[in-house]
């Protein structure tokens, strides 16, 4: 072990220190490299034609200004380095542009704004992008879901309550569920994308500025919906960082609860669902096995999305409100691989469902044991019978018990023994007809038509209904994507 003093002697006299450089300003650099690059330079951009629009600094410096800085943003970023000279890659690039227009000129780019609200903004702008891509592959996600319930409108499976075989349903059902789900989940992606994509430039470090800026038009030329009007609030607010990471965490909970489920249903024992082979992969031991690894890895990068999420919350609480590193530099990471991997496990899941196969008959045959339709014995007795419901529950109850000692099912009974049974609880007697109904998956379902029921046409009107709705919510995402992508386009060839 070195001695203290040798440390000291190793680690310099003056910021930044050795282990300050390796241990923070490296990776901070790479980090502001690989996410921050592109949207630093638009920033520049819309502050130096604001600066020229106000009269702040004349045309003809703007325009050298937007030379240099459209020249350096052609740099490769990927083969930046952190150099000691630069506390970071702002500094870096501010002195590149020096470098090409002249360090006087490249100073007054920096007239009239701080490195506190210009950072606030370029996290901002790549939340937007992460926040479009996501809400996008959703609704891919979710347009398949709808395909798929569509097609399995009579496909009748068991629906589990308590993890336990609880009363028929049909797969259709099941998916739309699911679809239903992911378009709330969607909705909280789009609620915080209209908190994200707000300008908090013009705050400068806290208070504003001196200079006759005009906020709105950093905001316009940025494609933000609008400026954060309390400058204060700009630069301490991070609502939106929470918000984003509820959202995913949100999105990612509700994913893995199915993607469990699709576990279940493609065991062998379930073998309800069949993965397709490009998504299943063979044991190198056991040659019958058919992994579902496409659907264990979504499960577990679900879980890892979550992860980075919630660091991200964790790491603003108990902080001050105000300008502070926490929610900055080594933050933002945290959600940009939760995105990453969000996205990963909707494209995995995507890819799954479409070429998902579906085994019917044995799913059929599994609603035809555990007693799951006697629920409709409970309701033909109230029905049909006028006997009351508790009573009916306890007849109902009762068969179900005999059933299950004798090892039998429902549909093994004959109706003679079924109404010996039930006499027991008062004059009623049941038909041949009534009691096919009863143990039918088939009348089970539809029978329930009340709205939101299994009855497959009313999963059908409600998947009709659906439909509708995604394409207008779907062209909506394409207007915004396509309104920030002029934005940008007018920013880099703005005529000054």
């Amino acid at each position: 072990m070195k001695s203290i003093n040798d440390f000291i002697e190793s680690e310099g006299s003056q910021f930044p220190g050795k282990t300050y450089v390796e241990e923070l300003l490296k990776p901070v650099f790479n980090d502001q490299r690989d996410y921050l690059f592109d949207v630093m330079f638009d920033i520049h951009r819309a502050h130096v034609i604001m600066l020229s629009e106000q009269k702040i600094i004349p045309i003809t410096e703007a325009r050298k200004m937007l030379a240099g800085i459209n020249k350096i943003a052609k740099t490769d970023y990927q083969s930046l380095t952190y150099q000691p000279e630069y506390e970071d890659l702002f500094f870096m690039m501010e002195a590149k542009i020096g470098e090409e227009i002249g360090p006087e000129l490249a100073g007054k780019i920096h007239i009239g704004r701080s490195r506190n609200d210009m950072g606030v903004a370029m996290y901002r702008l790549v939340l937007r992008e992460h926040l479009v891509t996501t809400i996008e592959n959703a609704y891919r996600l979710s347009e398949v879901l709808l395909f798929q319930a569509n097609q399995h409108l009579e496909t009748y499976m068991t629906g589990y309550t308590h993890t336990q075989p609880a009363q028929p349903t049909t797969l259709g059902h099941y998916l739309l569920a699911i679809y239903d789900v992911l378009q709330r989940d969607i909705k909280r992606l789009e609620s915080a994308y209209q908190t994200v994509n707000q300008s908090p430039l013009g705050a400068a470090a806290l208070t504003t500025t001196g200079f006759p800026i005009s906020r709105e038009r950093t905001c316009e030329l940025l494609g933000f919906d609008q400026v954060i009007e309390n400058s204060y609030d700009s630069i301490a607010g991070a609502d939106y960082l929470l918000e984003t990471s509820t959202a995913l965490i949100t999105l990612m909970v509700n994913t893995g609860r199915w993607i469990q489920d699709f576990l279940q249903h493609v065991t062998r024992e379930f073998g309800s669902f069949l993965v397709a082979d490009p998504y299943v992969q063979v044991s190198s031991i056991m040659p019958q096995k058919r992994n579902p690894v496409s659907i264990e890895h979504s499960r577990s990068i679900a879980s890892s999305a979550f992860g980075e999420a919630l660091a991200a919350i964790n790491m603003i609480h108990n902080t001050p409100f105000g300008d502070i590193v926490d929610t900055e530099d080594d933050l933002q990471p945290h959600l940009y691989r939760a995105f990453n991997n969000a996205n990963r496990v909707l494209k995995l899941m995507y890819a799954v469902i479409t070429t998902l196969s579906v085994n019917k008959d044995h799913m059929k045959k599994m609603t035809e044991t555990t007693c799951i339709t006697i629920t409709e014995l409970a309701d033909t007795l109230a029905r049909e019978h006028h006997v009351p419901f508790r009573k009916a529950h306890q007849i109902a109850s009762y068969l179900s018990r005999e059933t299950i000692k004798a090892k039998m099912e429902l549909k093994d009974w004959k109706i003679r023994d079924i109404n010996h049974m039930i006499k027991e609880f008062g004059d009623i007697m049941l038909t041949s007809e009534q009691w096919e109904r009863i143990i039918s998956p088939e009348y089970f379902v539809q029978i329930r038509k009340i709205q939101g029921g299994p009855n497959p046409e009313e999963v059908r009107r409600m998947i009709q209904n659906r439909k509708v709705d995604w394409k207008t919510r779907i062209n909506g995402l394409q207007q915004i994507k396509e309104q920030l992508s002029i934005k940008k386009e007018q920013l880099v060839n703005y005529p000054l």
